[in-house]
């Protein structure tokens, strides 16, 4: 008997360690007495109402969450289930993300909350070259529809030329501070420059991301607890429904080492995946910190199989040093990866930026570098 309850004691130590659990100690003067919290992370791709992140009362009356320990560094913060309700600093101004380390945060963070943010009109940036392609262009493979964003070059209308195309992902955060989640990547201003500057053009597509299904669309493979799956039929949609009519409807160079894919995070990983299902189709790819942490096996096992297609292919990753712990070396092993399945060195850039972190304002800083890389003749 004593034993057995030696072992229970272990055992419950054992699944309370392997836990993190954010309790909220304090709440603003100002907070509604109803109001439900989240936590949104990079761990959620920053889902600001995400119910597997809601904190709940225990017997005390204490907002607490509890996710599973994880492996990697992320960042967070906490809403009332909507950007326009997310903590801010002392004043109410915006406040910089909370930073979870698994060198240093232990299982038990304390979050006072100091207030709730001043809601920032964010401006109109979208360049006059942009338009809407389409506001609800249909996706046959998932049953559903897209709003599509289109950057034509300055010289579109009176060129008669025809041009290289980019496929973006999370089109809201391409070209319009308004829509964007937390910045803009400056596509269309990026590129108006280099045109000025004699340098190279291109049409840019940009696929509104699925929201909620954004997890699920971006990746062909499950995790165990975040979802994913549908990213097949999504690279099928991008191949065979969306180049095609882009291709019909205006003037392409439609070769694949006229046409890229560039994504980020999630975006990343579909963007590649993409890219090596479809070396015909797409032969240049920008991935741009890469969720491959989603499924590694199953990403090493795809590129095994399927990489040794990928010889007249050029990939350009990068990434910030200021990023999860694995982001560095999940990147090196997809690289060597490659080369190891013949894909040749000339063909792969590989960055890594000291202060690069997570977001769009360092993408964008490195876009206009990757797209000249990927499109040198």
């Amino acid at each position: 008997m004593k034993n057995y309850f030696l072992l229970l004691f272990f055992m419950i130590t054992s699944f309370c360690s392997a836990q993190i659990i954010f309790k909220i100690n304090s709440l603003p003067d100002n907070t509604p007495k109803d109001a439900k919290f989240y936590m949104a992370s990079s761990l959620n791709n920053w889902n600001p109402s995400d119910q597997n992140f809601q904190f709940k009362k225990d017997i005390n009356g204490n907002f607490i969450l509890e996710i599973p320990k994880v492996t990697e560094n992320f960042e967070y913060k906490i809403t009332q289930g909507s950007w326009d309700f997310a903590e801010g600093d002392a004043q109410g101004n915006s406040l910089s993300n909370r930073k979870y380390s698994t060198e240093t945060d232990g299982n038990l963070i304390n979050l006072n909350i100091l207030s709730w943010e001043k809601p920032v009109e964010k401006k109109n940036t979208l360049s006059p070259n942009v338009k809407v392609l389409c506001e609800n262009f249909s996706i046959p493979q998932l049953k559903t529809s897209r709003k599509i964003w289109i950057y034509l070059p300055p010289d579109y209308v009176t060129s008669g030329k025809k041009y290289p195309v980019v496929y973006m992902e999370d089109g809201q955060n391409l070209f319009n501070d308004a829509t964007s989640f937390s910045g803009e990547w400056k596509i269309d201003e990026t590129l108006n420059v280099l045109f000025s500057q004699h340098k190279t053009d291109a049409i840019v597509i940009g696929i509104e991301n699925g929201g909620a299904e954004r997890l699920n669309e971006y990746s062909p493979w499950k995790n165990a607890k975040y979802g994913g799956g549908k990213g097949d039929l999504y690279t099928d949609f991008l191949a065979n429904t969306l180049k095609p009519y882009v291709d019909k409807h205006y003037r392409t160079l439609k070769q694949p080492k006229y046409t890229a894919l560039i994504g980020s995070s999630m975006g990343g990983l579909i963007s590649f995946y993409a890219g090596v299902k479809y070396p015909n189709k797409f032969g240049k790819l920008g991935i741009f910190s890469p969720s491959f942490w989603f499924a590694p096996q199953d990403l090493t096992f795809y590129l095994r199989k399927n990489a040794k297609k990928l010889k007249n292919s050029k990939i350009y990753f990068y990434a910030g040093l200021k990023e999860s712990e694995e982001m560095v070396s999940d990147i090196k092993k997809a690289e060597a990866e490659l080369l190891k399945q013949g894909v040749s060195e000339k063909n792969i850039k590989t960055k890594f930026s000291k202060d690069g972190t997570h977001s769009e304002s360092y993408w964008s800083q490195e876009f206009g570098k990757a797209f000249e890389w990927l499109f040198a003749k």
